[in-house]
C-alpha cells in the first residue's frame, strides 16, 4: 500500500479519529508492559497539546488516518515517538515511510541521527526496528522501577 505522508495541516481537528487509531495500535501492548503505556494517561486534547510542541506525520489513506509518528528535536536526534500504524495495514511499509519522512525533516533540521524508544518487552518491535536500520543504544529504566524497562535506538541519518 502505498499512501501519502505529510505532515498535520494547519487547522487538524481529527484529535478523535486519531486517539482511536492509536489506541487501537498499542492494544496489543496491554498487559505485557509494566509501566503501561503512557498513552493510557492521554485523551485526544492531550494528543492536540502535544502536536502544538512536536511535528506529527500523518499516513493517510483517502481520507482515512492509518499512520501516525510524533516527532521532536532532542540535542543531536530527532525523537520519533507514539508511532501508529492501523493494525489492517500492517506490514505494508507504512512504518518505513513514516521513517523516511522522519528522516528528511531531521536533515532539514541539520540533526544526526533519528531516535526512539521501545519497551523491553516488545521483542517483535525490537527486531522491526533493526530492519529498519535503528541500533540499541541504551537500556533504561522508568522511575520507580529497578529493572530495565525500555531500550533506546538509533540510527544516523544518511
Amino acid at each position: 500500500m502505498t499512501v501519502p505522508i505529510a505532515k498535520a495541516p494547519p487547522g487538524f481537528n481529527r484529535w478523535d479519529e486519531l486517539h482511536a487509531l492509536l489506541m487501537a495500535s498499542f492494544a496489543y501492548m496491554d498487559g505485557r508492559i509494566d509501566p503501561p503505556s503512557s498513552l493510557l494517561r492521554m485523551d485526544p486534547q492531550a494528543l492536540a497539546d502535544k502536536a502544538r510542541s512536536e511535528t506529527l506525520l500523518l499516513a493517510t489513506d483517502r481520507e482515512r488516518i492509518v499512520g501516525c509518528l510524533f516527532l521532536r528535536a532532542d540535542q543531536d536526534a530527532l525523537y520519533a515517538g507514539k508511532l501508529a500504524v492501523e493494525p489492517s495495514v500492517r506490514g505494508q511499509g507504512i512504518a518505513r515511510r513514516l521513517f523516511e519522512v522522519a528522516e528528511e525533516e531531521a536533515r532539514r533540521a541539520g540533526l544526526a541521527f533519528l531516535e526512539l524508544q521501545t519497551r523491553i518487552e516488545l521483542t517483535e518491535n525490537h527486531q522491526t526496528f533493526a530492519r529498519l536500520g535503528f541500533v540499541k543504544t541504551a537500556v533504561t529504566a522508568h522511575a520507580g522501577y529497578a529493572r530495565p524497562t525500555s531500550i533506546t535506538m538509533r540510527r544516523p541519518v544518511a
